[in-house]
């Protein structure tokens, strides 16, 4: 993996020609970010949307707008952080991004994480989540921190588009968002009494996300 970049926009620029997404051949361009956060603070998604694959930029569709205000709830802005996906592609009709699809971004994001070498890393939906806690399930993790073998903390969240068509998940955002604060507040330390025991990292599931950051 080239790890030589003097910028996150030389990176970008890289794998958006070496990376095996075949999403590629019909999205209208490839969605990232190029400054890296001064907060330390990284959120991953899914995949980007509509507006996104217009724009080149993450979360700039509803979405992202509900984003932003959660942001603004704990005293922070979008310039504060960085924001990133799983894939870098649209998939057709905003459908789910396969398994394939999310492996053949694998290196990109990795060497993207590499480079930032972020402080907390906050997962937002199933995809980005699993990535980072295998086995883990979304609807009962978050709002809490996890350990990662990396030493980077991880901290689950929903995906802001849920509340878009769930109402009702949006005072759980907002929630959750408190809670991130207060986490981060506290200097980040996680609470392992909070932590479910079922997906705490084992030994066996440690080798299989040896890959995911070697900073």
């Amino acid at each position: 993996m080239k790890t030589d970049f003097q910028t996150l926009k030389e990176l970008h620029e890289y794998y958006a020609v070496n990376n095996r997404c075949g999403l590629r051949k019909i999205a209208t361009q490839p969605v990232y970010e190029i400054i890296p956060p001064t907060s330390g603070i990284v959120f991953i998604g899914e995949a980007p949307g509509k507006n996104e694959d217009l724009q080149g930029k993450p979360f700039v569709g509803a979405a992202g707008k509900f984003l932003n205000q959660l942001l603004e709830s704990i005293g922070f802005t979008r310039e504060d952080v960085y924001v990133s996906n799983t894939v870098k592609y649209r998939p057709p009709e905003n459908r789910e991004p396969t398994d394939e699809e999310k492996n053949s971004c694998r290196v990109w994001l990795n060497a993207e994480l590499m480079f930032i070498k972020p402080k907390i890393l906050i997962p937002l939906g199933r995809h980005a989540f699993e990535r980072f806690v295998p086995g883990a399930k979304i609807s009962a993790s978050h709002g809490l921190p996890f350990e990662h073998p990396s030493g980077i903390p991880v901290f689950a969240m929903y995906h802001p588009a849920v509340a878009l068509y769930n109402p009702n998940l949006r005072d759980v955002l907002k929630e959750d968002f408190a809670k991130l604060k207060d986490y981060l507040d506290n200097g980040g330390e996680l609470n392992k009494n909070e932590i479910p025991e079922s997906t705490a990292f084992s030994k066996s599931k440690k080798k299989d996300i040896d890959d995911i950051l070697s900073m």
